[in-house]
């Protein structure tokens, strides 16, 4: 009987607890729903009836990566903070401590320091008679590591926003094909040129949200529950680009424009059988961090201008190709003085009976040459006869239509040219056999030269491999496959017309002779012309260019590049010999596995095949890169590789840092003071943490916000400046 009266009066204990929390809740819910009144809290809840205090914050989605061929980063988005400074003395206090900038002297002094802004232009900013203020510029974008040490110093009334930055860890990089993107004036970051701005769609985010309510201080309400969407991050692009081969593309170029005083330079690189573009860029350009730039202009698609003799190779397909060329027939290789027939075509006529006289270069005469000896002279007075008395300019002009010039490519959302077509008068059909009088892009010959140095076969170049899935990689939203476009010609055709190329290269007096490496065999198709503009040519400005293709006997990458400049003296053509030779070394054409001795600059200086490191020891590491004389950075405590920068099979000269990873989540951070901005790119590749580059690209490391020596975790991002 005990035991039951002791049961009973439990459950009588429990119930009347529990009525009483019953009746409490019910009396808040009155209070609230009747008296507008949190028990809690004690806060009048009247103001939150009409919604005045409900607040909604906007959670940034990040912008999908830009990817190059291998998973190098191109372009991303980093985590950043804007500075808060809250002036006005209405703000409560948060337990005990003020929630205002009190100090106002002591709290300009830190800011200045550590963002190194001027101490009096913080101090106006926090001197104001304002409720809260920014920083201007400099209190912007804020890396972890800045947000971090100002928040050590417990700075009242001091506080952040969170914020996106876009970065491009390789500066100036096939920029005006990628573009740049940036916030607007909603802080969302959108494309502004370039796959930056095409993608646009693929790349942004979509932003989520947190709604909560607060008091009239601005402190959330305890106990009210947040309505939280989640943000939703871009996908993800992969790019044809290769990393290596675009940084050889604009070393070549960087050096053609400073050392020879180019005007300008243009290029690019594609697999000849996919259309994949490895390489595309030009100078002038700009760094899509800094954002200086003078001209939007993708020129490679773009800017239309007189190719020169680069043409002719199509001048000579079509007459191969109709079945009526004979290369050993020998011809006029002085010049070709024209008339006009019945149909205003031009027509050979002698000096004195002529409407003029077309000469080749230097007003050189070579007597009777054999048409294929034309091509490999690159003869204007050959090109000439061939147009108009093996086939007929309308012939000529309806293989260059095959061949898809003066039409769009259409590629990959590229806004471009067309070229234009004079095709009116003698002058300019005859003109057109040799690649003057009407114009055409690069993106078209890199087009039309794929049929050349293939079976005939023509494909469009691309530069969007794919689009992935932001959050899984493995999901694919787009895939590119290769275009084929038609064969305008036979693939006997292109077997002959490779085997004239090959002459104009590797013959003693072919226009192309400077152009040989010793990795492999070359072809290609040199071409001069003056600068035409509005019309009328340009005295003293010239356009160079080589269109070429590796290796000889099988072609695989074509190479083109071009030099506008002002000077009829023949160019230097080194930096080309480095582009063609790195591009031979990291496809494996090179007919010898010994390293070979660079020949233009520093007679000390070699360029190798990078070897692969991963998965094998540092002694390894040390033994296999010791005769090739590169600076080792070895990074985490590992024991062996599990990361390398450069990658296997890509260049490695003479010096240049290596990157060996042994750790991903951490290691001790190296001294980058002295480093070049490539240098720092390499690192970032290697180790995947986040960097930040400031400052000017051309010049060295002169701080870093890391202090070497210290252990870096994951998540840390790493600020480096470049001079200044």
């Amino acid at each position: 009987m005990a035991k039951k009266r002791k049961y009973r009066n439990e459950v009588r204990r429990i119930t009347i607890v529990t009525l009483a929390a019953m009746m409490l809740i019910a009396s808040n819910v009155f209070f609230v729903t009747i008296g507008k009144v949190h028990m809690r809290s004690g806060t009048d809840l009247s103001v939150y009836a009409d919604s005045a205090n409900t607040v909604t914050e906007t959670t940034l989605a990040m912008r999908g990566f830009i990817y190059d061929r291998n998973g190098q980063v191109i372009a991303q988005d980093n985590h950043t903070y804007d500075i808060i400074c809250i002036l006005s003395s209405s703000r409560q206090s948060i337990e005990g401590q003020p929630a205002y900038v009190q100090d106002k002297e002591g709290t300009a002094k830190v800011l200045s320091d550590i963002l190194k802004i001027d101490y009096q232009k913080v101090l106006d900013f926090l001197s104001q008679d304002i409720y809260q203020t920014e920083l201007g510029t400099g209190g912007r974008r804020l890396s972890q590591a800045t947000k971090e040490e100002i928040e050590s110093y417990n700075l009242p009334g001091i506080e952040f926003v969170d914020s996106i930055k876009r970065i491009y860890p390789n500066g100036q990089f096939a920029s005006n094909l990628i573009g740049y993107a940036q916030p607007n004036d909603e802080g969302d970051t959108v494309g502004q040129m370039g796959l930056e701005l095409y993608l646009d769609s693929y790349l942004a985010g979509t932003n989520g949200s947190r709604t909560y309510q607060t008091d009239s201080n601005g402190y959330r309400l305890p106990g009210m529950k947040d309505e939280v969407t989640s943000a939703v991050n871009g996908n993800d692009v992969y790019l044809t680009i290769d990393t290596s081969i675009q940084q050889t593309l604009e070393q070549s170029m960087s050096m053609t424009q400073s050392q020879f005083g180019a005007d300008s330079v243009w290029g690019g690189v594609m697999e000849i059988n996919t259309g994949k573009v490895l390489a595309w860029g030009q100078s002038n350009s700009f760094d899509p961090n800094v954002l200086e730039i003078s001209d939007y202009t993708n020129t490679g698609a773009q800017v239309a201008y007189e190719p020169g003799s680069t043409l002719k190779t199509f001048t000579w397909a079509a007459a191969i190709n109709e079945g009526k060329y004979n290369g050993t027939e020998l011809t006029n290789g002085n010049s070709y003085c024209y008339g006009t027939d019945e149909n205003n075509n031009p027509v050979r006529a002698t000096a004195g009976n002529s409407l003029g006289c077309v000469y080749n270069a230097d007003m050189y005469q070579y007597g009777a040459v054999d048409f294929d000896t034309g091509l490999i002279y690159s003869l204007n007075s050959v090109a000439g006869t061939v147009q108009n008395e093996v086939i007929t300019p309308d012939i000529n002009l309806e293989y260059l239509r095959k061949f898809g010039f003066f039409n769009a490519v259409d590629t990959d959302g590229l806004p471009e040219s067309t070229g234009l077509l004079n095709f009116t008068y003698p002058s300019d059909k005859l003109s057109l056999s040799f690649g003057q009088g009407s114009t055409v892009t690069m993106l078209q010959l890199m087009q039309a030269y794929s049929a050349i140095f293939s079976d005939g076969t023509m494909v469009k170049p691309y530069f969007v491999d794919s689009i992935r899935n932001g959050y899984d990689n493995n999901k694919y939203i787009y895939k590119a496959d290769k275009t084929v476009l038609g064969n305008p010609i036979t693939p006997e055709t292109a077997k002959q017309l490779q085997g004239i190329l090959y002459r104009v290269v590797n013959d003693d007096r072919g226009t192309g002779r400077g152009y040989r490496i010793p990795e492999c065999k070359v072809i290609g198709k040199t071409g001069t012309t003056e600068l035409a503009v509005n019309g009328s040519y340009q005295s003293g400005k010239y356009i160079y260019s080589f269109m070429g293709a590796l290796p000889a006997e099988n072609p695989q990458i074509l190479v083109y590049y071009a030099i506008q400049i002002d000077s009829s003296a023949p160019v230097n053509q080194q930096p080309q010999v480095n582009l063609l030779r790195r591009v031979a070394m990291q496809y494996g054409f090179a007919q010898q596995d010994t390293p070979q001795q660079q020949t233009a600059t520093a007679e000390n200086v070699s360029v190798y095949q990078m070897p692969n490191l991963v998965n094998h020891s540092l002694d390894y590491v040390q033994s296999t890169l010791a005769p090739y004389g590169a600076d080792i950075n070895v990074l985490g405590d590992g024991s062996s590789v599990i990361r390398q920068y450069p990658e296997a099979g890509h260049s490695l000269t003479t010096g240049q840092r290596v990157f060996a990873v042994t750790n991903t989540s951490s290691f001790i951070m190296p001294n980058m003071v002295g480093w070049s901005r490539q240098d720092v790119a390499g690192f970032w590749q290697a180790t995947g943490f986040d960097v930040d580059i400031l400052g000017d690209e051309t010049a060295m490391v002169t701080s870093q916000s890391i202090p070497a020596g210290t252990t870096v975790e994951k998540g840390t991002v790493i600020t480096v400046n470049l001079g200044g």
